[in-house]
């Protein structure tokens, strides 16, 4: 286990050098972004229940919730916050699990929610039953699982990461390996990467006349400045029309706004910069309220659309999971 100790370790280090990107996921409001965004930055806000009638979330029967048993000796897990959306469950955190399945044919891959709210209200009123941390842990030692591979779908390294890694380490002594993948966005190459993905999906709008806004979550939080990075990263490379905006931090709905006016822009096109497509990206930015970024840019005389899809969907982020994987089953052999 002393390859597990030093990579934990090492892993502690990163994300302590990134201040925590919000609440813990143990927070007892029943949001999804409660958490930092921590999966995601990728996360979304879990409607309130009285009002679920007002959101389309989908079908859960379509989502394979990964909590079958005969393991096997090799597990490669996926950790993330979670959505009670169900189309984007399955577009998003479902699609990267179908992606590493496909790369690791050898690992059993299966799902850990680290939100305990957004299980119980997923099972409460769609029957399905998803694992969290510690059944997922535990399924994995009741069916004899020897490797454990962890990769978190979180956005960045953040207090959620944080946590998973505590969680992973008081199973230490359960397993014979174990190794964690990193957040989406960790390295240089992983923001170039995230940044031709979300351009080449919306080349089409890049026309000189469109203004493209990405809509991130936010946190006080140091780790804030992914935003600013990413924004930094597409300037740089000439994407002169695309800005980066969040819901609950800097650069905000006012500082995105003012800025998309000093270009000579007909159209405003809104994407959520979060793993999953939750309320944020259902409500936040693309409602009707009036306090909503689609009608905010509406008021401001501006043709407005909205694509609610996250940015697990799009096949080259999941590829990006599938490389951090790698680099963590590489890691077993060192």
């Amino acid at each position: 286990m002393k390859k597990f100790s030093l990579l934990l370790a090492m892993l502690m280090l990163a994300s302590l050098m990134l201040t925590a990107c919000g609440q813990s996921a143990s927070s007892s409001a029943a949001s999804e972004s409660q958490p930092a965004e921590s999966t995601s930055e990728s996360a979304s806000a879990e409607p309130e229940e009285e009002d679920e009638e007002n959101y389309k979330t989908g079908d859960a029967a379509l989502d394979n919730p990964r909590n079958q048993d005969e393991i096997g000796e090799k597990e490669l897990l996926v950790v993330s916050f979670g959505t009670s959306f169900n189309d984007s469950r399955r577009l998003t955190i479902g699609a990267i699990e179908s992606a590493l399945e496909k790369a690791f044919p050898e690992y059993a891959v299966r799902r850990g929610f680290t939100s305990q709210i957004i299980i119980d209200h997923v099972a409460k009123r769609d029957g399905e039953i998803i694992d969290n941390m510690q059944e997922a842990l535990d399924r994995a030692v009741d069916n004899g699982v020897k490797t454990l591979v962890v990769q978190p779908t979180h956005l960045m390294n953040g207090l959620e990461y944080e946590e998973m890694s505590k969680a992973i380490a008081q199973y230490s002594d359960a397993f014979e390996q174990i190794s964690i993948g990193q957040p989406l966005l960790t390295s240089d190459e992983d923001f170039q990467a995230v940044a031709k993905a979300i351009t080449e999906a919306t080349a089409d709008y890049d026309d000189g006349e469109t203004a493209i806004v990405f809509m991130g979550h936010g946190t006080e939080a140091e780790s804030n400045g992914v935003y600013a990075k990413m924004q930094q990263v597409l300037t740089d490379g000439g994407y002169a029309h695309y800005y980066v905006g969040t819901v609950e931090a800097t650069p905000s709905l006012d500082d995105v706004l003012e800025a998309v006016k000093q270009g000579s822009y007909k159209r405003v096109v809104l994407r959520p910069l979060m793993v999953v497509a939750g309320d944020h990206a259902n409500n936040d930015m693309a409602g009707d309220e009036d306090d909503s970024w689609k009608t905010t840019f509406e008021k401001e005389g501006y043709e407005v659309v909205c694509e609610v899809e996250g940015l697990g969907a799009l096949e080259a982020v999941q590829q990006l999971y599938v490389e951090h994987a790698q680099a963590a089953v590489d890691a077993l052999a060192k």
